[in-house]
């Protein structure tokens, strides 16, 4: 993926990583547009930025996604990079019959709304040079967080999703997966304050490295995730597994 000159559409950009990155693509020379649900804080993502800007989208509508993605190619045609990183996480408490709202909310954000965008754009992409799709997954796509099960259980999916996509479109798209370790974001209610968790701008300034390697690795993968993306490959899945189930 080349680093500059390029129309980047960044879902879920008015906040977290997605708006650090955002910006950062931006600072580097790209045009850059921002979508998610709140208005309010997308305007304040480009406040000030020429060549920067905000759509509203509702990852959970197929319908607005198909119009979206019309809409974005009529006003943008020069656009070549997807970053799919709009997602909700929830904790669970799963050991009982519950209500499942969140569990279905969360596969529909994370899992079906990144399916549905990549398929209405895919054919504008497949045309364009240089195109890219960007999946953001997780740490927690490797070993889960029993505490939030379908958070982890959607970003496993969006792993293999990525891996059989970059086989499919070799030669026309560049398929990149981004996979954060536990970033002070907020993602879930007090996050953004952990002491243990990656400060936000460390992790994007980390990520904005590994983008300017050449080749672009196939799995975007800042130092502190890496206990987790190789856990099965040492064989201590059981021993990160317990401590994840402490947090």
């Amino acid at each position: 993926m080349k680093t500059t000159g390029n129309t980047i559409l960044v879902t879920g950009g008015g906040s977290g990583i997605g708006l650090a990155l955002a910006q950062r693509w931006h600072d580097a020379g790209n045009s850059v547009i921002v979508t998610g649900r709140n208005a309010a804080k997308l305007e304040a993502a480009i406040a000030g930025r020429t060549d920067m800007h905000a759509m509203a989208l509702d990852m959970t509508d197929p319908t607005a996604i198909a119009a979206f993605a019309a809409e974005i190619v009529a006003k943008f045609p020069a656009l070549n990079v997807l970053v799919n990183n709009a997602g909700v996480m929830m904790y669970e408490a799963a050991g009982a019959k519950r209500d499942l709202a969140d569990a279905e909310t969360t596969v529909v954000t994370n899992l079906l709304g990144p399916i549905r965008l990549i398929d209405a754009l895919i054919n504008h992409l497949a045309v364009q040079d240089d195109a890219a799709i960007v999946n953001v997954t997780s740490g927690l796509a490797f070993v889960p967080l029993p505490k939030a099960p379908t958070y982890s259980a959607t970003k496993a999916a969006m792993h293999s999703y990525s891996v059989a996509l970059r086989a499919q479109l070799e030669g026309k798209v560049e398929v990149i997966e981004l996979a954060p370790p536990a970033v002070r974001t907020d993602l879930t209610p007090g996050q953004a304050t952990r002491e243990a968790y990656m400060p936000l701008d460390a992790f994007a300034d980390e990520v904005m490295a590994l983008f300017a390697q050449q080749p672009t690795p196939a799995e975007i993968l800042v130092q502190n995730v890496l206990p987790l993306r190789n856990a099965e490959a040492n064989g201590n899945v059981p021993q990160v597994l317990a401590m994840l189930k402490t947090l």
